[in-house]
């Protein structure tokens, strides 16, 4: 089905959704890169126009990519609960805007619809929004998940403690915790990128941090983030892991490139909560996603990067994860190409995660050949502090030495949760207090807390 826009003397045409869909899209490196791009200001506002006068229920007809040859369109398509989408099912893509931008659009409604919507939906009405819009909608969008805490209630943000070192080097791993913990961080996860894919190596890994959250209390959950198959065969030997870790893409190619399909992502699922090491809750799942990954593998199929990107929340999705993350600078400015367009797929990337439903957290970052720097990474950490991002990372220093990429560092979590008044997860919090490390409103001096001191000894 072709789409058309008249403006003045000119008509344009969009031969297909997916065509609809990439010129409507605001500019990036990736769509450019791959052709995708409208090729001015004008067509992409014609696009716009078109795609906002588009009935919602068109995206239950079309797929952007066939049923027949990808496993995502057939989880999207199969798994769409059309009761939960009644309520909007009269909607144009506009009128779903008005609709997410006004008071009725509540956390009950936002939640309710949450299964109703479709990752094209949703990447099309983020495709007519401001970074204002965005942030508002995903302010509002409230999602709660509990493994050894809770994670996502009003007025709190975790942080990923990423304590990753070039050669796994424990004692350095073990220092780096202890630093997180002592900037009251690590309450989202202790997560460890393994510099390596040894099995043996990956043991060690979830022993040392399992060690240290067993003989500390820490209310918390541990994740080394090796290949879900790894992971797998560590629960078989009954190794303590407590969150399974996977990339994850918005295709069924691309996700082939990552080594996993929905069937060993439902084994995963499936094994890890049969462990029922969660004390609060039995959300196992930890995804990792970014805009370009499909492009990169060659497994676009034509679809625009953001619109790939939000099709691998649907894969999120069906697994009820704990934590879901866009590594939003990561891939490199092939994709993303300075600050400004950082900024925007950081934005986009919460606020569509939220609407479908996810815990949706990023990694605010960029590469050091990228057209950015901290400041900008300023700009996205404060604006998704706003919209009420699930959580954020935290690496010593800001500088990630085993992945070669610059994030946020501790002590910017604590910027944000002063500026902004946002707590942690309540049951560490408790925890920080007990071991004085916090008095329940600021962190206390490092000589007021006798029990971490024991743990930096110790590390």
């Amino acid at each position: 089905m072709a789409f058309s826009t008249t403006l003045g003397a000119r008509r344009y045409v969009f031969p297909d959704l997916r065509t609809l869909l990439a010129r409507a899209s605001p500019p990036r490196a990736g769509d450019r890169l791959a052709g995708l791009l409208a090729g001015s200001a004008e067509e992409r506002v014609a696009a716009q126009m078109a795609l906002a006068d588009l009935p919602l229920r068109h995206f239950l007809d079309e797929a952007v990519i066939p049923y027949e040859t990808d496993e995502v369109t057939r989880l999207i398509i199969d798994g769409h609960d059309r009761q939960a989408f009644t309520p909007v099912a009269h909607l144009t893509v506009g009128g779903l805007r008005d609709w997410l931008l006004s008071p009725a659009a509540d956390s009950l409604a936002l939640a309710a619809i949450a299964p109703g919507l479709t990752p094209e939906m949703v990447s099309a009405v983020s495709k007519l929004m401001r970074n204002q819009d965005l942030m508002l909608v995903a302010g509002k969008c409230r999602v709660v998940t509990r493994f050894r805490n809770t994670q996502g209630l009003p007025g709190r943000m975790g942080v990923r403690l990423q304590p990753n070192h070039p050669t796994d080097d424990a004692r350095a791993i073990a220092a780096a915790i202890v630093d997180g913990l002592m900037y009251g961080a690590g309450d989202a996860v202790i997560g460890v990128n393994p510099a390596t894919d040894s099995p043996d190596a990956i043991v060690r890994l979830l022993e040392l941090i399992d060690a240290i959250r067993e003989r500390y209390a820490i209310p918390t959950q541990s994740c080394v983030l090796t290949h879900v198959t790894t992971t797998l065969e560590l629960i078989r030997q009954g190794r303590p892991v407590d969150l399974v870790f996977q990339s994850i893409a918005g295709t069924e190619a691309a996700n082939a490139g990552f080594g996993v399909n929905l069937a060993l992502l439902e084994e995963a699922h499936h094994a890890a909560r049969s462990l029922g090491r969660g004390t609060v809750g039995d959300q196992v799942m930890y995804f990792e996603t970014g805009q370009g990954s499909a492009l990169s593998a060659g497994a676009h199929h034509g679809v625009d990067q953001q619109t790939c990107e939000v099709r691998a929340y649907a894969v999120a999705r069906r697994f009820d994860p704990l934590l879901v993350n866009t590594v939003v600078g990561f891939i490199g400015p092939e994709y993303l190409y300075d600050g400004r367009e950082i900024v925007r797929a950081g934005l986009e990337d919460h606020c569509c995660g939220k609407l479908l439903g996810l815990p949706m957290g990023c990694d605010v970052c960029y590469t050091n050949h990228a057209e950015a720097d901290q400041n900008d990474m300023d700009n996205l950490l404060t604006l998704l502090g706003v919209a009420g991002v699930h959580f954020v990372i935290g690496v010593p220093g800001a500088d990630d030495i085993m992945l070669g990429y610059q994030s946020t560092a501790f002590h910017d979590a604590l910027y944000l949760r002063e500026v902004l008044g946002l707590g942690r997860a309540p049951e560490f919090e408790d925890w920080l207090q007990s071991m004085g490390v916090s008095d329940g409103r600021r962190l206390l001096p490092a000589g007021a807390r006798p029990a971490l001191l024991d743990l930096m000894e110790a590390a």
